[in-house]
């Protein structure tokens, strides 16, 4: 029983999730989402044909999964409300953070076209949405989704509930890290989804896609532990890369070069800007035997 008087679960499976925390998360995480991914991928069919939709949808939940059953399993309802109050909690995120979860990325495209231009990369660096794809509605549908639903269980599981697991236990950078690692695996099977990015200008390549996961990893890690571990926080920064990518998306020529920007990006946080910033500025470790400030 924990310190608000609210019993935590027990039996094998509490017991299990408590001695195999913080590696239990990924094992849920990647072992659900290929379970139902890979049979989408032998078949050879679109993925947003019947069956393949519903596998697809299945096994993108595994984040929520693990990230919810796992919080139950150790916390009982007391870590089910923390996850649910960073969720929908706007007063964690300070006035000065709003403009940085919705102007960063938007900046950041903008940069890296200039630079393109400068070192004369490509004289096209930006796809800018067409007209007549936003007065689609299925492809404006398609957009909407992409960019804020979909980041939804993974931002929940992956930063609400295994980021602070990882940063009780490891620095702000190696916990963003192996996050950032973890994410990356979970996302190279989309590539081989028939038909995922029909409806997207995003083309993705393993050889610069996966870094740039876990370098983006690390920008989540800095706005979440500076904004009092928001999950909404994370969830829109990452709704804005989406949707930024959609409306002024880079040239396939130019993902290269932007991952350049990613390392230099990351330089500033990690070394230029000092190590304090990444796990937050005068803020202590997180402690995840405390959700919402109280232990258990």
């Amino acid at each position: 029983m924990n310190s608000d008087g609210q019993r935590r679960p027990e039996g094998r499976l509490a017991l299990l999730a408590r001695t195999g925390t913080p590696w239990g998360f990924p094992v849920i995480y990647l072992g659900w989402a290929y379970l139902f991914w890979a049979p989408i991928v032998v078949s050879g069919e679109s993925v947003w044909s019947f069956p393949n939709v519903g596998l697809f949808v299945v096994g993108g939940t595994s984040p929520l999964l693990a990230g919810v059953l796992l919080s139950w399993l150790l916390y009982g309802r007391p870590g089910l409300r923390d996850l649910g109050n960073r969720l929908i909690d706007i007063g964690r995120i300070g006035p000065r953070w709003w403009p940085i979860l919705v102007l960063f990325w938007p900046v950041f495209n903008l940069c890296m076209a200039g630079g393109a231009l400068v070192f004369g990369i490509t004289p096209a660096p930006l796809e800018v949405v067409s007209t007549d794809r936003l007065f689609d509605p299925v492809a404006v549908v398609s957009i909407l989704v992409f960019a804020f639903v979909f980041p939804l269980p993974e931002e929940i599981g992956l930063r609400g509930y295994w980021l602070d697991q990882l940063q009780e236990r490891f620095s702000a950078l190696t916990a963003g890290l192996i996050n950032g690692t973890t994410w990356a695996i979970w996302h190279a099977p989309f590539v081989f989804l028939p038909g995922y990015y029909a409806h997207t200008t995003f083309q993705p390549e393993l050889s610069w896609w996966l870094p740039m996961l876990v370098l983006a990893t690390l920008f989540h890690v800095w706005v979440y532990n500076n904004t009092d571990r928001s999950i909404l926080a994370v969830l829109v920064f990452h709704a804005f890369v989406n949707l930024t990518g959609e409306v002024m998306g880079f040239a396939a020529e130019m993902y290269p070069f932007v991952l350049t920007g990613y390392v230099l990006v990351t330089a500033v946080l990690v070394v230029g800007w000092s190590p304090e910033s990444l796990r937050g500025w005068k803020r202590t470790r997180p402690t995840v035997t405390r959700p919402g400030g109280k232990s258990l």
